[in-house]
């Protein structure tokens, strides 16, 4: 046939969509091309982190938080302490008020013979436990007796104690009120205590002090007989007696001065302390109901 067979016309679109489709992948991978150039062009080395100091990092990131969670642990452990010492015991806060109340009796008694005997000097004793009487003793040098001119003393201390006992004790003559002893504090014991100087012998001393003891405690009880009913919260008289010798000195028994502060009598108060807390409960209703006589109110 004359100039040769042409295309159809169907045959020529498709043969130019698939060049234009051709030359499309190639412009699109030329620019891929390009690209990859480019970044490669851009890359540094130094910008990357070696792989061991990549899992170094990564092992102190990892401990820094088991660090933390270990820290988030300790500081809720410390809350719960501190919760817990705030929460007051009330065993440990009616010991506390009980020694403030014993340091207030004595404070009481040495003011009120300070008073009535402003030349005689009594003290409180270091431990905050007893009332000491000093300088020129009570007694005389290897006497039993009381001195006359001090006799007195003792009477007025009896007077006293009669006053102040019925609100810390329990009985027939107790006479609690809350303005009087607001701690509920309760006398275990009030002690005589007889002192010797260091002359002479030892046992010797030893049975003087314990006649000291007794004869003050006689005199006490002469001039104030009731004291022996007020009773402590196992239903016993709070009054005894102690001797001990020359073993307590308070002054240097090289001295005059020492040996005649040292032949003294101590009173001493013993606070009751209750080994628990539901006890608490049971001496208070004892004060301020009192308690029959005879009655034994036994300790939990």
């Amino acid at each position: 046939m004359r100039g040769g067979l042409r295309p159809r016309p169907k045959e020529e679109e498709e043969e130019s969509a698939f060049v234009s489709m051709t030359d499309m992948t190639v412009s699109f991978l030329f620019i891929v091309i390009l690209l990859l150039a480019y970044f490669a062009s851009k890359y540094n080395d130094q910008n990357m982190v070696p792989r061991a100091d990549y899992e170094v990092v990564v092992e102190e990131r990892d401990n820094a938080r088991q660090e933390i969670v270990q820290l988030q642990e300790t500081i809720e452990e410390l809350k719960r302490e501190l919760e817990k010492l705030r929460e007051i015991d009330p065993l440990e806060t009616y010991l506390a008020l009980s020694a403030v109340e014993r340091r207030r009796i004595l404070e009481t008694l040495r003011d009120q013979l300070r008073i009535d005997f402003p030349d005689l000097q009594v003290f409180i004793s270091e431990e905050n436990d007893a009332l000491r009487f000093q300088g020129d003793g009570l007694f005389a040098s290897g006497s039993p007796l009381l001195r006359s001119d001090r006799r007195t003393i003792v009477e007025t201390l009896a007077a006293r104690l009669s006053q102040i006992l019925p609100c810390y004790t329990i009985g027939q003559r107790s006479n609690w009120k809350p303005e009087c002893n607001p701690a509920n504090a309760v006398i275990e014991a009030l002690q005589i205590e007889g002192h010797t100087d260091s002359t002479g012998e030892f046992n010797q001393n030893l049975t003087l002090s314990t006649a000291r003891a007794n004869n003050t405690f006689a005199t006490i009880i002469g001039k104030s007989p009731e004291l022996v009913e007020f009773l402590n919260f196992r239903a016993q008289p709070v009054l005894s007696v102690a001797g001990y010798g020359e073993m307590r000195p308070v002054k240097d028994n090289n001295t005059k001065e020492g040996r005649d502060t040292n032949r003294r009598v101590d009173l001493r108060i013993i606070m009751y302390t209750p080994s628990k807390s539901e006890e608490i409960d049971r001496i208070r209703k004892a004060l301020s109901s009192g308690m029959v006589e005879g009655e034994k109110i036994e300790p939990l």
